[in-house]
């Protein structure tokens, strides 16, 4: 179906002077990007799942063509044996005196979860009051085309970019980046950059932008309870023979107290303090916390009477960003239509841990290999593995790129940003920066806290995403001023 985007200026937008060609052709082009992002969003490129390995390499082909519509040169598909393809491309002719910046996104998605529970099909992009709805529409396909968007209105407008610009779009970010370091190895010298861009993150509100700071880091982990060789009858044996999923709902319990807060021990112990001017940043966005608090329940959907969980002595934003979680996300067990009258011998449980700034990934995940061992039931067998993980991330706010991103955002959304944390993490983030010796990193946000990323009917605030696609090409000129 035809989407409609703003047909001129967001009334907020303030163009910075001298860039009123570039903004006008962006909104312009605004009915052919997002009918591009459409045909993005059709491609099921779900990294996780085996099946969908071609979809990956379609998805990654049409970003390629993408990239280069957008006038960006040297465009190919890069990648390391068992990865599904990155992209890559640039544009450097602003000379050796202009900035470098590196823009990152990435083209793979998540599953779809419960297909009933959406509104319209995941995989046919459909607008609704003013936004667009498909998995990736927000999460994060908007992201290219953001940049496409930037790129583009420059190049078309004035045949030049202020700034040198490369561009990388991950096929793996979904799936923890396994290959990122060796993705790094072979091609991380191409890619250097003294600013890296990334529009893979969340706006404070929907016309609020935010500026992200600090990012959640992950962990897979994996653990098997094994109570017998083989399944047995449950009512000749129940009642005497233990079985593996009481025994792995006994052990998942012991993670959590009453309220919901982590009671393995030794978990927690390295985590970041706040310092007194972030504490006031979350202060100064929580107010009273009534307001939040009532937000976070309509954004999250939750069922009526359902409290807040987590440590009570903290608030809702340092748990939501500052604090590490441990949190099942599926299991190997029969489901009710398929389930028998036996006693499960093995049970299979991943859980997703997300790791707070400060925090070690190896003590902590050996702190809570330990409490599993120590805690599963009845002299029962366990097996913890763990996955892909990798550390929180955090800068401080301030310097010449953040200040660019601070300007551009204010101009292109009329207010500033919000300095924030995330929940979630970008595995991307630290090993690029370190790669290019500390490399500044802005985090952007295409989605706002409505856009139920990872979730059914995840949807693109249209208005918004014009105002992110200016942002950037804003910023372009920002930087050029701010950090040549």
């Amino acid at each position: 179906m035809s989407v409609q985007p703003p047909s001129t200026l967001p009334a907020a937008t303030r163009v910075p002077d001298g860039l009123d060609d570039v903004a006008d052709r962006l909104v312009a082009q605004l009915p052919e990007t997002l009918a591009w992002l459409q045909d993005l969003v059709r491609i099921p490129s779900i990294s996780v799942q085996p099946e969908h390995a071609d979809d990956c390499r379609r998805s990654a082909e049409r970003t390629a063509q993408r990239l280069r519509d957008a006038g960006l040169e040297d465009v190919r598909l890069l990648e390391v044996e068992g990865t599904h393809p990155y992209v890559t491309g640039s544009w450097l002719h602003a000379g050796a005196d202009a900035p470098t910046v590196l823009l990152y996104a990435h083209h793979d998605v998540q599953p779809v979860g419960t297909p009933q529970r959406w509104h319209s099909p995941p995989f046919e992009p459909t607008e609704r009051d003013g936004r667009l709805y498909g998995r990736g529409a927000a999460d994060d396909k908007a992201g290219i085309l953001a940049h496409v968007a930037a790129v583009r209105a420059w190049l078309d407008a004035r045949g030049a970019l202020p700034v040198n610009v490369k561009v990388v779009i991950e096929g793996e970010e979904e799936i923890g980046s396994p290959s990122l370091h060796d993705f790094l190895a072979a091609h991380g010298e191409e890619l250097r950059a003294d600013v890296i861009v990334l529009t893979d993150l969340t706006n404070w509100k929907v016309g609020w932008p935010g500026l992200t700071y600090a990012l959640r880091g992950m962990a897979d982990v994996y653990v098997t309870v094994r109570a017998m060789q083989q399944p047995v009858h449950s009512g000749m044996w129940g009642g005497v023979v233990p079985d593996a999923f009481t025994g792995m709902v006994r052990l998942l319990a012991s993670l959590h107290d009453d309220t919901g807060a982590i009671a393995v021990a030794g978990f927690e112990d390295d985590v970041r303090p706040l310092g007194d001017d972030e504490r006031a940043r979350l202060t100064d966005l929580e107010g009273d916390g009534s307001d939040l608090a009532d937000e976070f329940r309509a954004e999250a959907r939750m069922v009526a009477g359902a409290e807040f969980v987590g440590d009570r002595r903290r608030t809702i934003l340092e748990r939501l960003w500052m604090r590490p979680t441990i949190t099942p996300i599926g299991m190997d067990v029969p489901s009710v239509d398929a389930a028998s009258n036996t006693l499960l011998a093995e049970v299979r449980t991943k859980l997703s841990c997300r790791l707070a700034p400060g925090q070690d990934p190896e003590r902590t995940l050996t702190a809570l290999r330990a409490h599993l061992e120590a805690h599963v039931p009845w002299g029962l067998e366990v097996e913890v593995g763990v996955g892909e993980r990798n550390a929180a991330w955090v800068t401080e706010p301030g310097g010449p790129a953040w200040d660019a991103a601070v300007a551009a955002m204010t101009a292109a959304y009329g207010r500033e940003p919000a300095a924030m944390g995330c929940g979630g993490s970008i595995p991307f983030v630290e090993p690029f920066s370190d790669a290019f010796g500390g490399a500044p990193c802005l985090l952007v946000g295409v989605e706002d806290p409505g856009s139920n990323a990872h979730g059914e009917d995840e949807s693109l605030h249209l208005d918004d995403f014009a105002k992110a696609c200016l942002t950037e090409a804003f910023l372009f000129a920002e930087l050029a001023h701010r950090t040549r």
